[in-house]
């Protein structure tokens, strides 16, 4: 694969992940009965991230879970011939609590209906919303996300690669052919 193009560095993201913070604060009018879900993998260090800057800009912190897919997942039988069982708690209870899923990626829609399903297993939130760092398009599934970093189009050939200090020691978004 070759770099075709940086659309976020370090600076970037961090501006990116603060105006997601402010939306979702100015749409839910504050943060009470808030609660942020990241599916693993990188959505999770971003869920942490928003959490700590809506914390810094209300004072108030909002609690921060995660979900892992991997049971949930229509492509399963791609990924490996005998599936990673992995928990199933999401770290906190989502009965009534308004959820933002968090993702670094939308493409297909296939991660989020499998997360929905995974938080709806857990209990009936008020109302899930999702927050995205990119939109790519090529959604397969009527799903669109209540605040986006960025959109970025693409053909279906190019890869969107998100990268995050906790996991990967670098904050970028690129494209690569």
């Amino acid at each position: 694969m070759q770099l075709k193009a940086l659309i976020l560095d370090e600076k970037a993201m961090k501006r990116t992940m603060t105006r997601i913070a402010h939306e979702i604060i100015e749409k839910n009018k504050g943060v009470k009965n808030i609660i942020l879900i990241g599916i693993r993998r990188r959505g999770y260090p971003l869920a942490e991230r928003i959490a700590s800057l809506i914390e810094i800009i209300e004072g108030e912190k909002v609690e921060v879970g995660h979900v892992d897919i991997t049971l949930y997942r229509d492509d399963l039988t791609a990924l490996s011939e005998q599936p990673v069982i992995n928990s199933g708690d999401l770290g906190l209870d989502v009965k009534d609590k308004v959820v933002v899923l968090v993702d670094d990626v939308l493409y297909t829609g296939r991660t989020v209906r499998a997360a929905l399903e995974a938080i709806i297993d857990h209990g009936r939130p008020e109302r899930i919303q999702l927050a995205v760092l990119v939109d790519r398009g090529h959604r397969e599934l009527p799903i669109r996300a209540d605040y986006v970093g960025k959109n970025i189009p693409t053909s279906r050939k190019e890869v969107v690669s998100v990268r995050v200090k906790e996991l990967d020691e670098e904050d970028s978004v690129k494209i690569y052919e």
